[in-house]
């Protein structure tokens, strides 16, 4: 961190958190004010309520954990068990990494799982979009379109996507490691067009040339 009058480096030891209010005003923070703030440690998972598995949007997921026994391996089957016979999953709330979270507990595949959902805050809601606008589609457009769904149709497989960029990242290390000069070449982009049927073409094209 550096000063921006004087261009000198802040140690950390002098720098503190504060908040900017929505009227411009800095609210200062200590550590020892947020610490006694955080959340108490615990191991323990309590399970909030009952309720059926389709009852959650997707919105709200965020990460998924399995859970392993902790030392109570009849406690641990008797929950898979029970969950397998009631049909639904668990509203459930812990703490993890100092911060106290709320998920879904679920089974997948019989390993009991937990998926952390999003705070109601930090999902958008629907009331606040405007539905796109523009003309509709001719009977042309729409049928060039319900072709394209047609013929990218195709199970999800996980394992085909990968972290494109992570790979062209190590690609670049390695290639460095070995002493090789690298000229990387950006990616070029196909620049958006506003003429709905061309794309449409092109698109079509594109995915017969794949097949």
């Amino acid at each position: 961190m550096v000063n921006p009058e004087t261009d000198e480096t802040v140690p950390y030891s002098d720098t503190q958190r504060a908040y900017r209010t929505d009227e411009g005003s800095l609210v200062v923070l200590d550590n020892a004010e947020l610490e006694a703030l955080e959340p108490e440690q615990s191991r323990d998972i309590e399970v909030i309520s009952f309720l059926p598995p389709e009852e959650i949007d997707h919105r709200w997921y965020s990460r998924p954990y399995y859970l392993g026994p902790d030392g109570a391996e009849e406690e641990y089957f008797a929950l898979i068990e029970a969950l397998e016979h009631s049909g639904r999953e668990g509203l459930a709330r812990w703490v993890m990494r100092k911060k106290a979270y709320i998920g879904a507990l679920r089974l997948h595949e019989g390993y009991p799982m937990l998926m952390s959902l999003r705070h109601d805050e930090e999902v958008v809601s629907l009331d606040t979009l405007n539905p796109p606008g523009g003309a509709r589609l001719d009977h042309k457009e729409l049928d060039m379109a319900q072709q394209l769904i047609g013929m990218l149709e195709a199970p999800f497989e996980p394992e085909q996507y990968h972290d494109e960029y992570r790979e062209r990242v190590m690609s670049l290390i390695e290639a460095k490691q070995r002493g090789e000069s690298v000229k990387v070449t950006p990616i070029r982009r196909p620049e958006p067009s506003d003429d709905v049927t061309s794309a449409l073409e092109a698109s079509l094209k594109g995915g017969r040339k794949r097949a």
